[in-house]
């Protein structure tokens, strides 16, 4: 039986993905986006019978955070927090505006927002929650330092909300995808891409159905007894 589904970042390649893998398997989506208007109209036609519905809301902005949480007014069976955003540079060079957007979107938002639907998973004793974060938020990197720090945040609130929503039947896991072929990695030269495939064991960038598969498998049954994991996709990189 299908379930209801609210993932953010639906706009996003990693999103989009994982909406149009929940969709083959016959849920039915509730789907967050940003800016890109043209991506989510493509995303909603394409999958348009498993839509229930989208809200577009900036997660740097309270206003906007209070009418996403507005929006989800019945209980949701399963939450993937997709969305995000990258800072790359310099840490010494970061403003306090940066700063505060990265916690906004990647740490208080998925707070946020658990905080809201929570609740209902909790009196049902039911319900799966994935975080998608990042192999930065494990090991770290320079250039990433902010980035780095959002992302390890998300993986100690996964483990630590696992296990006090574990008692009650609601699992919580992460996903920390390597290098993936999105957007997000855009600013990188061919060259560049090359050297990284050298590091990586598999000798190639991951796809973004690789991290949407990896999302399904923890919301599904097959995960049952798996809470508070943070589900590396990285080729062993």
């Amino acid at each position: 039986m299908g379930k209801v589904i609210f993932i953010t970042g639906a706009s996003g390649a990693i999103g989009s993905a994982c909406a149009r893998q929940l969709a083959s398997e016959g849920h039915q989506l509730l789907l967050h986006y940003n800016r890109n208007d043209q991506a989510m109209e493509v995303l909603s036609r394409d999958i348009s019978e498993s839509v229930l519905g989208t809200i577009k809301a900036d997660l740097t902005n309270e206003a906007d955070l209070s009418k996403l949480l507005r929006f989800l007014s019945f209980p949701i069976d399963q939450f993937v927090y997709a969305g995000g955003m990258a800072h790359y540079g310099l840490f010494q060079d970061m403003t306090s505006k940066e700063m505060d957007d990265l916690l906004a979107v990647h740490v208080k938002a998925p707070w946020r927002i658990c905080q809201h639907i929570l609740p209902s998973m909790l009196a049902r004793r039911k319900g799966e929650i994935v975080i998608v974060s990042s192999i930065w938020g494990e090991r770290g990197a320079s250039f990433e330092v902010a980035y780095s720090s959002v992302k390890a945040a998300q993986i100690g609130f996964v483990k630590g909300l696992a296990k006090e929503a574990g008692t009650s039947g609601v699992r919580i896991n992460a996903v920390t995808p390597g290098a993936i072929e999105t957007v997000m990695n855009s600013h990188l030269s061919e060259e560049e891409k090359a050297q990284l495939s050298e590091d990586i064991p598999m000798n190639r960038f991951g796809q973004v159905c690789e991290v949407a598969d990896a999302v399904s498998y923890l919301l599904s049954n097959n995960a049952a007894y798996v809470n508070g994991h943070a589900l590396q996709v990285n080729g062993g990189w």
